[in-house]
């Protein structure tokens, strides 16, 4: 294949290959002649296009296929446009001559054809440049359009649409001859040709005026016959001719009237065209009035599905601003035709007649109008049903009979109404909540209207208008429950109307049903309603005989209905239920005998339908509360079954008896009866092989009970079968459900009965009795599949075979599909392999010998269905034969059906052999692309399979399609090869199929297939005005996206840049072609795609609003999301700017928009205008605009993407929530986009979203905004310091939240508001107390509401809705007193006076102006009385709600505070929802009141408020008992509360619960042990810090953060420190008392023995969490860990968090020994000390900075409080083994400290701190210890000779403390070691001045040293002491030359040792005159050095009066440890 891509077609390569390859060579070479031309350079081109011509032009000769041909004549032409002209008249010539020839053989039929092609591209591409040639070449087409055969015809018309379209208005004078010859063969009977004439004159209408003038009547005409017999293709081609025609003559296009003076025709005359194609068909006018009178046959459905089609092009082709304005006259004639008795002659025909209008309304309505037009349209329709309803009401009133034909009207009227509100249904539905002015507005009077239609005399209308309350209801929730009550009311009042008891009753039904798409429900209590009605109708139905079927009926009905409301509603009235069931039907045998023999027909007709209604109530609850469903309960259910079953057994005697009429009612009883039986079984569809007769007649008549059952997905409004239909459907799914339960000898009986049954009927009879039997053998072979069960004996296999086999010769298409599918099931459930090698062997041997098309076709479907059904593995033997049959067959030329056939056939085994079939893939392929190139494309069915085949080879070959070896690279060739054949060919499934075939590809093998040509062509389809195409095109588009997201949007984005000069070229050429959006889209050829500079993504934003197919939507939004993904990050502003221009659609439509500036106001005019303007101009529109705004679910979509931008932009960059970066950025590089510069954007776009009329946009928009408060609350504003960013935006937050807190708006709004709300407030973005008010108010009224209690307000929702909303307030309000608290915590520990916690109500008032942080605590102060009960209450029933089901009896009957017990269910997940910052708030709550608040004085305050008082009262028992508790009391249960509701939560958080909740349950444990009641509630019952302990510790176990672990530890400390408290209470106690010691020694864990009991022991428990939490951060801790050989020694340096864990951990273990007695000390220390000791080396590491990491100073903290215990040393018991650990450790730590060569060097100060600690703290135990007394000198040592100054001056601090230390026996071998070293070390200092402040301080604290032993000296050793002293001081003065130039550390030394000087001479006089008279010139320095000081001093006293003191600079430990 590499070969065919050279310029020139290479000879050499093409004369090598054998005869069979050389087509697809030629058409490679072809295809990338085609992709090369447009990019080669002109040159090169003109160099080569002689041979290129000659080459071309010699091909024309060699017979090319199809598509062969097509691109030879595109490159021809494409040469010459590029390439020198000179010999295109030459070639044209050439072309001409060969079409004149006469051969007329099929041998040269291709190349003439070729010729013909060649004609139509030249002219297509050069147009006029060949003007003069024009008549010769299209009088030389038209004449050999007479002789030519059907292929050669189509081609022909093809090229002269090309050659009009080329020349445009330069062809009129040939106009009328193409007219004359082409509309004759309109009506051909081959469909291709029909199809390519009505394109041709599609073009030739463009620009031949007499067209839609003169010719109008007959053009009209043309189609009407030319819809007769017509196929799909055919219907779509006509109805655009017709439709864009009428368009035309309605409004011609200027530039040809300018041209002539024409007369256009009127509105009115152009639709009585149209509707007589609709009504009269074909015939016409042409047909004498008599005729006309005898309304003889109907009307061709071909014709009026393409007269409807037409319908919608005519509107399309006009536009929706024309549509807009003339809505009224369109849709009164729309509904005419309807009306129209030649439109309903039958029954069924008139509902097909309906479904017409309905599409032509939807289609155009649906469609063509924004929202706004859409509301007006929705007036016009209510108008239209009002006036139609004014007329019927006349007629039903007139009484006198004059109007005669009032019945007629009636009748009529049924089917407008049902038109009319089936569109206005589905208007409102679609219109969503922005569709509530249509209710709000009086003057429409939409209900009233709707609702009057209730009374219709005819059902059809009454069961539309209750279907399109339930759309309205749907639409607009809050009007559910008023429709309900409404409907009761007027039920209950006009009992005595049996139309409005039919109407009101189909109403509830509906709106019941349609209850499950309103999530926020209805109230519980609606359903005891529908209960009692419906019994007072069963129980009345009997009184009056005038209403006893309606009543019957309807009470049916409603409880069929009320089953959809779910096991939660029914559970309470299923006795009743059961009961009810029971009584309809006779209770035994006896009684049905009995029953037989009374009654009269009406009394039957009565039983007949209560029967029905009530199998039909069981079915819905069968269906719907299967939960329901227990052993009991069916038992129950099958008394009434069975005896239905015996009942339908005698019902054709009673039918003898009372006549025939009993039939409809009867037939109704079988159709229920066999839905709950197929139910009872198991839920089972039926996939149907097609409902014959019944296609387009469903209509909601047929089945009212349809009115409340959910929709299948798709359609838009039910439509079951009739009733005849449907009983057999049932039979026939029953069947099958039943026959696997059947024995052997019943199922031979059954299907020898079939036989005999199908030998018995005749003619058209027994094509149908065949078509039953046939469906039912198939549903029975399916329900034995599913069974996993066999079919049977031998005789059982033999009658079903020769059933079956029959029909494979059947002339009828259905059964030979039916008869093979069932061949395959039959093998699959007998599954045994000779079986199935007798059926294999027996259609081989028939298709050997077959010659007829009929067994043909049929066998070989039998062998793919064989294969399908049995599958790869039972099936392969027979593969091989299989294969070349069906290759064989495929290549029968002479019958496509046999080819069709086959290939599906092929295609069936190819997907079901997978692997096996890998040997016969070139093969197939080959034959495939034969085909593909040989077959004429009219045959689109052969293409479809063609495309079928290919997809099977590249599924089979799969993944190895990436390979490179020669094999792969030639199947892959090829496989490309076949999809661009497909892709080009005109039908749409092919190119479908083709588009799959390459999304597969793409998927095996991405790197071959060329997206810069496959994306390009994928945006094309997007406009297509096939579905199935569009679907194809983006879910090729989506996996496109999944990937190469960026190459997908640059390719789409090279289509708009090349489209761009296209348009202007063909502007004159689609008169005015709708924008992207119409479905239909006229001239897509020319029009390119419209791609603008939004580039694909804006195309999919505009389809969102056009396409109501849920997959392509989904699909839309996967694909957008997955190119957001990718892409918006880098394109962020392209990206806001869609999403800004999709909500900015929304300001317009709401008048909620309160508030936007001043410039937005000036653009949103200017963008009403464009709006208006757009479509005034029918000419060539503004095509970049897109043309109805965008409808809601699309703005909902968009404001989706928003909070997913703001996602991505958090996850990329942190510049994007940074301004002073982001400005920065900006500047670098302008091209940087940071979200924090587009946050006016993002808050004016989720203002939009927030302040819609859509509910769910609102809700996004709300989202929305909270996203934006919680990632920008802390950005700082760089120009105001102190500030942030959103400040400036609190009016737009505050103006986004009022709307969605008035009276009105639904639960979830509120919730998700007071969500904000609390955001908002808590973000604290807004200090100052009066902007925080706006929203604060909004709060504090919504408490209000919660206060009201249950029962209060008028519902419109279920209970569970108040619930989410109370629920939600007190959430809010708990997170804004969560975060009230901080501040206020923080606040107090910074001022100077601190607050004292209890009285924190007075002072707070004095403390404001001291305090501004404090102000959120003043807002939320006023609620907290209530607030706080009702979080009490809220978190009791929580509590209930978490107990499991075995304990629900201990559930209070009446519910909770804010649950009811109906809507338990969904009550849970709210609580779920809320119920952790509640807990936080209760808990910071009760520990600032101190525990000290009882309720009771609370509630009764309250009680007033509430019906019940109880209800949210916290007792258990409601009442006087309740009352009485006392606080201790009171306070136990609500720690129980607390604790229980903690443990509970935190013993197992699901993994998907918010680490919010984990988070705010441990800062509520941790508040709540801050509280001395609590700690003591902890400590006194030791068991509950255990259990919670080891919550804890699972906890850690499954929740990684460390945030979760930091506040764990926190917990922990709190129980630890609870524990310790309790114990020092008790010891105090106990020496108080002073009793004998031994007692005392008892206290604490442990106990004499010293044993911990696990289980049992806090402190073992705290270790063991602890322990966790330590090996987790630091593995090396555990020998387990450490030993195992994955582990890897590695010593990195904690992160800050780690550190943060660990040093928290090490304080808590420090604490544990005082919780213990000494011998339990003993237990634990050896570990803690360990611990301690470990941690101590593996965190002191020598940093920078100097720094003391946490973990140290927590270790040397933990050493201290440990060694200092008091307890240890006075018993005597523990003497030793303390004196021994005591030891060891200090050891372990010297060893520690030892320098090592690998490790980080270690930080020497804190081990010398450590060493230290033991030295002065545990003296007694060390003394003596000689080892350890060396170790600890060495340290020291090293220390004070260490280079680093700062050691140095620790060392001498750290010498200091020991030195001085009360214990002389341990000081003194100190001092005689240490302190020589100390002298030399100063004395040096004299040589190397200090020349750092750190420097000079380890001087100074070493002199310190020295003074402190002179001090310590005894006086007969003074002399000699000060004789080291005073010399070393003196030799660090400067004389006065050297002082001016010293550095400043080193004038500081002089400074120092003079003061130094200064005080040590009064301090010891004698030794010192005795020093400074051994040594003279020690005096001569001193005195030089005290003049010079003075002098200076005199100086600058004389220049400053106060004398500056100068101190010594020292650095202090961090932590103080003395």
């Amino acid at each position: 294949m590499e070969l065919a891509h050279s310029l020139l077609l290479n000879e050499e390569a093409l004369a090598q290959i054998t005869e069979a390859k050389r087509p697809v060579f030629i058409f490679e070479w072809l295809r990338f002649l085609d992709k090369v031309l447009v990019a080669a350079n002109k040159t090169d081109v003109k160099e080569k296009q002689k041979k290129l011509v000659e080459q071309l032009t010699g091909l024309i000769s060699s017979s090319p296929g199809p598509p062969t041909r097509k691109l030879l004549a595109k490159n021809l032409a494409a040469l010459y446009s590029i390439g020198d002209t000179f010999t295109v008249f030459q070639t044209l010539d050439k072309c001409n001559d060969i079409i004149r020839n006469k051969d007329d053989t099929a041998a040269y039929l291709p190349t003439k054809l070729a010729a013909v092609a060649c004609v139509g591209a030249f002219y297509e591409k050069m147009g006029r440049m060949l003007g003069s040639a024009f008549p010769e070449t299209v009088n030389n087409l038209l004449k050999s359009l007479k002789s030519a055969e059907s292929q050669g015809r189509s081609e022909i018309l093809m090229s002269l649409q090309k050659v009009l379209s080329g020349l445009g208005g330069a062809a009129a004078s040939s106009h009328r001859d193409i007219y004359k010859n082409a509309r004759s063969l309109l009506t051909d009977r081959s469909m291709a040709v029909r199809c390519a004439v009505a394109k041709c004159l599609l073009e030739l209408q463009n620009e031949a005026v007499f067209m839609w003038t003169a010719e109008l009547e007959n053009i009209a005409t043309l189609c009407f016959k030319a819809l007769e017999n017509s196929n799909y293709g055919v219907r779509v081609a006509v109805s655009k001719l017709l439709g864009t025609v009428m368009a035309t003559a309605l409004m011609p296009k200027q530039a040809t009237v300018m041209r002539q003076n024409v007369k256009r025709a009127t509105f009115d005359e152009v639709l009585e065209l149209m509707a007589t194609g609709f009504l009269r068909g074909g015939s016409g006018f042409l047909k004498s009035g008599g005729e006309m009178l005898k309304v003889g046959g109907s009307v061709n459905r071909e014709v009026r599905v393409g007269v409807t089609q037409a319908y919608v092009v005519f509107v399309t082709t006009l536009g929706g601003q024309w549509l807009e304005r003339s809505f009224a006259t369109f849709l009164s004639h729309v509904l005419d035709l309807v009306s129209h008795p030649r439109a309903t002659q039958t029954h069924v025909e008139a509902v097909y007649s309906r479904r017409c209008v309905s599409f032509i309304l939807r289609a155009t309505v649906g469609s063509l109008l924004g929202e706004k037009a859409q509301i007006a349209a929705a007036k016009e329709i209510c108008q239209a049903i009002g006036k139609q309803m004014k007329a019927v009401e006349a007629v039903v009133n007139d009484t006198s009979g004059e109007n005669k034909s009032g019945a007629a009207d009636i009748a009529a009227s049924q089917h407008v109404m049902v038109c009319a509100l089936q569109e206005l249904g589905s208007l409102v539905q679609s219109l969503n909540a922005t569709a509530s002015p249509l209710i709000q507005e009086a003057s429409i009077g939409l209900l009233e209207i709707v609702t009057s239609v209730l009374l219709h005399p005819s059902m059809a209308a009454r069961l539309a208008a209750a279907w399109c309350l339930r759309c309205v209801a749907v639409a607009l929730p809050f009007q559910l429950t008023p429709f309900l009550d409404r409907c009761a009311e007027r039920l209950n009042n006009l009992k005595t109307s049996p139309e409005a008891v039919s109407g009101y009753s189909f109403a509830m039904a509906a709106l019941l049903g349609g209850v499950h798409q309103c999530p926020l429900g209805i109230p519980h209590a609606k359903g005891k309603m529908v209960v009692s009605i419906a019994e007072d109708l069963l129980r009345t139905a009997a009184q009056n005989s005038r209403l006893s079927l309606q009543r019957t009926q309807a009470g049916w009905l409603l409880l069929g209905a009320l089953m959809t409301l779910g096991p939660s509603v029914v559970r309470y009235h299923l006795p009743k239920m059961l009961l009810l069931w029971r009584n309809v039907f006779p209770r035994s045998l006896k009684e049905l005998e009995a029953e037989k023999a009374r009654g009269d027909s009406f009394t039957w007709q009565v039983t007949l339908e209560g029967r029905a209604g009530a199998l039909c109530a069981m079915r819905s609850f069968v269906a719907h509360c299967p939960e329901l469903l227990t052993e009991d309960v069916i038992r129950k259910l099958m008394t009434p079954i069975e005896c239905a079953m015996t009942m339908m057994s005698h019902i054709p005697s009673v039918m003898k008896a009372h006549g025939a009429h009993l039939k409809a009612s009867a037939a109704m009883v079988r159709l229920r009866l066999y839905d709950i039986l197929i139910l009872n079984n198991f839920n089972f569809t039926l996939l149907q092989l097609q409902p014959n007769s019944a296609s387009g007649s469903g209509a909601l008549e047929h089945d009212p009970s349809s009115i409340y059952l959910r929709i299948p997905a798709g359609e838009a409004v039910p439509g079951p079968l009739p009733l005849g239909v449907s009983v057999i459907d049932a039979s026939v799914a029953l069947f099958g459900v039943v026959f696997p339960h059947v024995s052997y000898k019943h199922r031979l009986q059954m299907l020898d009965h079939f036989a005999e049954c199908v030998k018995q009927a005749k003619g058209v009879r027994q094509q149908a009795v065949q078509l039953n039997i046939f469906t039912a053998v198939l549903s029975a072979l399916k329900g034995l599949a599913e069974n996993k069960s066999t079919l049977g004996p031998e005789e059982v296999r033999k009658s079903a075979l020769t059933l079956v086999m029959g029909p494979l010769d059947n002339p009828n298409p259905i059964l030979r599909c039916a008869a093979g599918e069932a061949l395959g099931r039959m093998a699959q459930v007998v599954g045994e392999a000779t079986f199935i090698a007798r059926m294999a062997q027996y259609s081989f041997d028939k298709l050997k010998s077959a010659r007829d098309v009929v067994s043909r076709t049929g066998h070989s479907l039998a062998l793919g269905c064989l294969h399908r059904y049995v599958g790869g593995i039972g099936s392969g033997q027979h593969l091989k034969t299989s294969v070349s049959i069906l290759l064989a067959l495929a290549q029968d030329g002479t019958s496509p059906e046999v080819q069709t056939w086959s290939l599906h056939s092929l295609a069936l085994i190819v997907d079901s052999s997978g692997p096996m079939y890998r040997g016969y893939v070139e093969p197939t392929l080959s034959l495939v692309l034969t085909l593909l190139l040989t077959v004429p494309p009219s045959h689109t069915e052969v293409h479809q399979c063609l495309g079928r085949c290919l997809g099977a080879i590249i599924t089979t070959v799969g993944p190895e399609l990436q390979g490179n070896g020669a094999t792969t690279s030639t199947i892959r060739s090829s496989c490309l090869v076949g999809c661009a054949i497909t892709q080009d060919h005109s039908d749409s499934l092919v190119q479908a199929a083709a588009i799959s075939c390459l999304q597969q590809l793409h998927m095996f093998a991405p790197r071959h297939v060329n997206l810069s040509s496959l994306v390009p062509s994928l945006c094309v389809h997007l406009c297509s005005s096939h579905l199935l195409l569009r679907r194809a095109a983006v879910a090729c588009l989506r996996q496109l996206a999944q990937r190469e997201a960026a190459e997908v949007c640059e390719y789409a984005m090279s289509l708009a840049k090349n489209t761009g000069d296209k348009e202007s070229s063909s502007a004159n050429v689609s008169p005015f072609a709708p924008g992207v959006s119409s479905r239909t889209d006229i001239h897509c050829r020319h029009q390119g795609v419209n791609i603008t500079e939004t580039g694909l993504e804006g195309l999919l934003f505009g389809m969102l609003d056009r396409e109501t197919d849920r997959k392509l939507c989904s699909d839309i939004h996967d694909t957008l999301g997955h190119m957001l993904s990718s892409l918006a990050v880098e394109k962020l502003s392209h990206w806001l700017m869609l999403c800004k221009d999709v909500l900015a659609a929304s300001s317009d439509m709401s008048t909620a928009t309160l508030l936007s500036s001043g410039k937005d106001e000036e653009a949103e005019k200017k963008d009403e205008m464009d709006d208006d303007t757009m479509f005034t101009t029918l000419g060539e529109e503004d095509k970049s605009k897109p043309f109805v705004a965008p409808r809601w679910a699309t703005r909902v979509f968009a404001a989706d993407c928003l909070c997913r931008i703001i996602n991505l932009c958090e996850n990329a960059d942190q510049a994007h929530f940074d301004l002073a970066l982001a400005r920065s950025a900006k500047l670098r590089n302008p091209t940087n986009d940071l979200l924090v510069l587009h946050l006016s954007d993002l808050i004016r776009m989720a203002f939009m979203a927030a302040t819609d009329h859509s509910n769910q946009l609102r809700m996004a928009g709300l989202q929305a905004l909270e996203d934006i408060i919680k990632k920008f609350a802390s950005v700082p504003e760089p120009e105001f310091p102190g500030h942030v960013i959103l400040e400036q935006y609190q009016a737009n937050v505050g103006a986004a939240l009022r709307p969605a807190f008035s009276q009105d708006t639904p639960s979830d709004i509120i919730a998700k508001a007071c969500q904000v709300c609390s955001t908002w407030i808590g973000s604290g973005v807004v200090s100052d107390l009066n902007d925080l008010r706006r929203v604060h108010n909004l709060l504090v009224s919504s408490l209000d509401k919660v206060q009201a209690g249950k029962g209060s307000s008028s519902q419109l929702y279920r209970e569970s809705a108040t619930t989410m909303e109370k629920l939600a307030v007190l959430k809010a309000w708990a997170e804004v007193y969560v975060v009230a608290m901080n501040i206020k915590k923080e606040a107090e520990s910074k001022p100077k006076r601190a607050i004292k916690n209890t009285d924190d109500d007075d002072d707070d008032c004095g403390t404001i102006d001291e305090l501004p942080p404090d102000s959120l605590i003043t807002l939320v102060q006023p609620e907290l009385p209530t607030l706080s009960r009702l979080w009490l209450a809220a978190l009791k029933d929580y509590a209930l709600l978490t107990l499991p089901a075995e304990f629900s009896s201990q559930l209070p009957p009446d519910g909770g505070a804010f649950y009811t017990p109906e809507t338990i269910d969904t009550a849970r997940l709210h609580y779920r929802n809320s119920w952790a910052p509640i807990l936080h708030a209760v808990a910071l709550w009760l520990n600032s009141t101190g525990f000290t608040c009882s309720e009771s004085t609370e509630a009764a305050a309250i009680s007033g408020l509430q019906k019940r008082s109880t209800s949210v009262n916290l007792n258990q028992a409601s009442g006087a008992m309740g009352s009485a508790k006392s606080l201790p009391e009171i306070n136990k249960d609500r720690m129980h509360l607390i604790l229980g509701v903690s443990i509970q939560f935190l013993c197992s958080p699901r993994p998907e619960e918010p680490i919010e909740h984990v988070t705010a349950c441990l800062q509520a444990l941790h508040t709540l042990l801050d509280s001395p009641y609590a700690r003591v509630h902890i400590a006194e019952d030791q068991l509950i810090g255990v259990e919670l302990l080891s919550v804890l510790h699972r906890l850690l176990l499954t929740w990684n953060p460390s945030s979760v672990q930091l506040l764990v530890t926190g917990v922990v400390q709190q129980i630890v420190r609870a524990a310790q408290d309790y114990l020092q209470e008790k010891r105090n106690t106990l020496n108080e008392d002073d009793m004998e010691k031994e007692a005392c020694t008892v206290l604490g864990e442990g106990g004499d023995s010293g044993g911990l009991i696990p289980g049992k022991s806090l402190v073992f428990a705290t270790m063991e969490l602890l322990m966790f939490i330590l090996v987790r951060h630091m593995p090396h801790l555990s020998t387990k860990v450490s030993d195992s050989p994955s582990h890897i020694a590695t010593k990195t340096r904690l992160s800050e968090e780690s550190a943060r864990l660990v040093a928290a951990t090490v304080t808590i273990l420090s604490d544990l020994p005082s919780l213990c007695s000494p011998a339990g000390c003993m237990t634990i220390l050896p570990t803690i000390l360990f611990l301690i000791a470990r941690i101590l080396k593996d965190t002191a590491i020598k940093s920078a900075d100097n720094q003391v990491p946490p973990p140290v100073s927590a270790a040397l903290q933990g050493i201290k409080s440990i060694v200092t215990l008091s307890m240890a040393k006075t018993e005597a018991g523990v003497q030793k083994q303390w004196t021994a650990l005591i030891r060891s450790t200090l050891a372990c730590i010297l060893e520690y400290s030892q320098p090592e060569d690998s490790v980080p060097t270690p930080d020497e100060v804190s081990m010398l701190t450590a060493i230290a600690l033991f030295l002065w703290s545990a003296s007694n135990e060390i003394i003596g210890v000689q080892s350890l007394q060396n170790g600890c000198m060495n340290r020291f040592k090293n220390a004070l000779n260490s280079c680093d100054p700062w050691v140095q001056a620790k060392c001498y601090q750290l010498l200091l403390s020991v030195f001085q230390h009360s214990n002389r026996a341990l000081s003194t071998p100190y001092i005689h070691s240490l302190a020589p070293i100390v002298v030399e070390k100063l004395k040096a200092v004299e040589r190397n001045r200090p020349a750092s402040n750190i420097e000079l301080l380890a001087v100074q604290e070493g002199i310190k040293v020295l003074e402190t032993l002179v001090a310590l000296g005894e006086e007969q050793n003074r002399v000699q002491l000060l004789a080291l002293l005073v010399p070393t001081l003196i030799s660090y003065l400067l004389d006065e030359n050297s002082f001016a130039s010293a550095s400043s550390a080193s004038k500081d030394l002089h400074e120092f040792a003079l003061q130094n000087l200064m005080h040590i001479g009064p301090l010891y006089p004698h030794a010192f005159k005795t020093v400074m008279g051994a040594a003279p010139e020690l005096k001569v320095r001193l005195e030089t050095a005290v003049r010079a000081s003075q002098a200076s001093k005199a100086k600058a006293a004389a220049r400053q009066p106060a004398p500056a003191i100068h101190s010594a600079p020292t650095i202090k430990l961090k932590t103080s440890f003395f």
